[in-house]
């Protein structure tokens, strides 16, 4: 993804981007899974030309401190990791450094999310039930940068017929995205545009649609 990620950088029109790293979904994988993925993510956009910082937001009362909240302030790009969306809704929802990260949107930030993070940014979250039976789908309020949209990542590492069957149980009205590994989708003005390697299949009820680079839909 450094390609895509450069031009993410250069879409903030600065010479050296400030990247603040948020790798709260990573957390359940241990701190030492945490502490590579925030090695791997100051590596990464470092070689891009940022300058990059990893907070240790990892629950909910390091997500309302002032110094973290003060850094997100001074981000070009909030980068949400990939990981598990759980434990990061329950740290960031309605914290203080979740208002900082909307109040940076509002006047021109980037906020992206990777796997967990991209599907904690928008309205509806997928989960199982727990139990035997997963069955029906659980689904939970998301951070809702974007609302009516759900997020599956790595969509073509899953057959089709189980990616559509999780599909066709999102609520009423949700667009589910279905994101292939190496692609994004960005938003702006309502608007997404594909960008990478792959596709993005768009589920609108029992409506199909696959898209490639380049393409642009509303959801």
């Amino acid at each position: 993804m450094a390609g895509f990620d450069a031009d993410l950088l250069a879409t903030t029109g600065r010479r050296r981007p400030r990247v603040v790293l948020v790798p709260t979904a990573a957390f359940p994988g241990g701190e030492a899974d945490r502490v590579r993925w925030a090695a791997d993510g100051i590596e990464h956009f470092s070689a891009l030309g940022a300058e990059v910082e990893a907070l240790p937001v990892l629950e909910r009362g390091s997500a309302d401190d002032e110094a973290l909240t003060q850094a997100i302030g001074e981000a070009d790009v909030v980068y949400l990791a990939g990981g598990e969306p759980g434990p990061l809704l329950a740290a960031l929802a309605g914290s203080a450094v979740w208002f900082a990260i909307l109040d940076a949107h509002a006047r021109g930030a980037v906020v992206a999310g990777c796997s967990g993070g991209a599907m904690a940014l928008v309205d509806r979250v997928m989960g199982m039930r727990a139990g035997r039976l997963p069955w029906p789908l659980r689904w939970r309020d998301g951070l809702a940068v974007v609302e009516g949209i759900a997020v599956l990542p790595g969509y073509d590492r899953m057959p089709e017929a189980v990616a559509a069957l999780l599909a066709l149980q999102a609520p009423k009205g949700t667009a589910v995205l279905g994101i292939d590994e190496g692609t994004a989708v960005v938003g702006r003005d309502g608007s997404w545009q594909v960008h990478g390697t792959a596709r993005v299949t768009v589920w609108r009820g029992r409506r199909r649609e696959r898209l490639r680079a380049g393409d642009v839909f509303r959801a």
